[in-house]
């Protein structure tokens, strides 16, 4: 297994006086990477290279501006730990802990050293979604749902089993590539998942795959142990400036994951949040990348979305042409599925807030919310109450 690195001053390969410069980001935000992917990394040009920026941090972590909650995920919460936001799907945050700690994460605010949202105990969530009838597949996430313990993740992957109204088990995670050895070498990890993924009830493993750097060998062999257990995976990752804002590289990473079985399911405009502000592009931008990258690749790796999670719902990018953005609401919160939208779209927009006339197509969630209970609040920013949806 790879042997985990805590600490930036660690890593040999950085000079001592950037390590020293790094430590004032580490101090503020977690920093957590291992042997086997910092050896992704070209070392002969590390300022360029997609997996350095990817996990080692950058001064522009610093420039705190913009919000920690892009989508105002604190407005879903219905029980502590435990999100609610469309009718079929719950999200149980149930790891504090990533396996890497992106520096782009539009969850920065988890691994702020000052800040705990994700929570040790799920009895709340399970019975929440128990209670709840309308749910049917659950989505485990935080943090890194496979940095658990495989007794932990039996323990709960058993309790929704026994839960018969949830028919799919999701679980977002970058291990399959950051870590695959933690898949492929953990056979208790694939008995759990032969138990439980079967014809009528699957797992799908949402997998982080931002680069095809990190489609390795070992990959693969993650990959296909997780096929031969019965789960099936899916990618997801936003387009971000400066790793993978490159028509070539995306359509490398689509004919990459359609090779290997995996199924291309979203391109995400990165969310604007407090520090990662060095990772965004403008919605034009991401739109013309991704397709001229889909343009090079199969009708397999055209089954990719691009799409914002926004605080009203998933909001797909039809086009952007003359000006316009096209877009169409590909989940919604107030049940506004298939909507469809033609706004002004500045060159500069880079989220949906940012398009002229936004406003009149959504309303804000506090306005359909009854405050139920208390949670932690950002350390600088007012407090704020977890809801009820109603």
């Amino acid at each position: 297994m790879p042997k985990y690195v805590t600490s930036v001053e660690k890593i040999e390969q950085i000079p001592e006086h950037k390590r020293e410069q790094l430590k004032k980001i580490t101090d503020k935000y977690v920093f957590r990477v291992n042997d086997y992917y910092l050896n992704l990394i070209n070392w002969d040009d590390p300022e360029n290279d997609p997996i350095h920026k990817l996990v080692i941090p950058n001064e522009g972590e610093l420039k705190e501006y913009g919000r920690w909650d892009a989508s105002d995920e604190d407005t879903n919460y219905v029980v502590p730990g435990c999100q609610h936001k469309y009718k079929t799907t719950a999200l149980l945050i149930c790891s504090e802990v990533c396996g890497a700690y992106c520096r782009y994460c539009f969850r920065k605010r988890l691994f702020r050293n000052d800040v705990k949202e994700a929570m040790s105990d799920v009895d709340p969530g399970i019975e929440y979604i128990a209670n709840t009838p309308e749910i049917n597949n659950v989505l485990l996430t935080g943090g890194d749902p496979l940095i658990l313990a495989t007794k932990k993740l039996r323990m709960i992957i058993e309790r929704l089993r026994a839960i018969d109204h949830v028919k799919i088990i999701r679980i977002g995670s970058k291990l399959p590539v950051f870590n695959p050895m933690r898949i492929y070498e953990d056979e208790k990890l694939l008995e759990l998942i032969r138990e439980y993924s079967t014809p009528e009830h699957r797992i799908y493993i949402m997998a982080h795959i931002n680069h095809p750097v990190e489609i390795t060998e070992e990959a693969k062999r993650a990959f296909q142990a997780l096929h031969d257990a019965g789960a099936i995976v899916v990618n997801q990752t936003p387009v971000l400036k400066g790793i993978n804002d490159d028509p070539e590289v995306l359509a490398k990473l689509l004919d990459q994951l359609s090779w290997a079985g995996v199924t291309p399911y979203y391109f995400f405009i990165n969310r604007p949040v407090a520090g990662n502000n060095d990772f965004v592009l403008s919605l034009e931008e991401a739109y013309q990348i991704v397709e001229k990258a889909k343009a090079k690749t199969s009708g397999l790796g055209k089954r990719v979305r691009l799409s914002m999670s926004h605080t009203s719902g998933k909001i797909e990018i039809l086009a952007i042409e003359d000006g316009k953005a096209y877009l169409k609401y590909h989940q919604s919160r107030d049940d506004e599925y298939g909507k469809f939208m033609v706004l002004d779209c500045p060159k500069d927009a880079a989220w949906f807030d940012d398009l002229p006339g936004n406003e009149q197509h959504w309303d804000a969630p506090t306005k359909k919310t009854e405050e139920v209970v208390s949670v932690n609040a950002m350390p600088d920013m007012p407090e704020k109450r977890v809801k009820q949806r109603v």
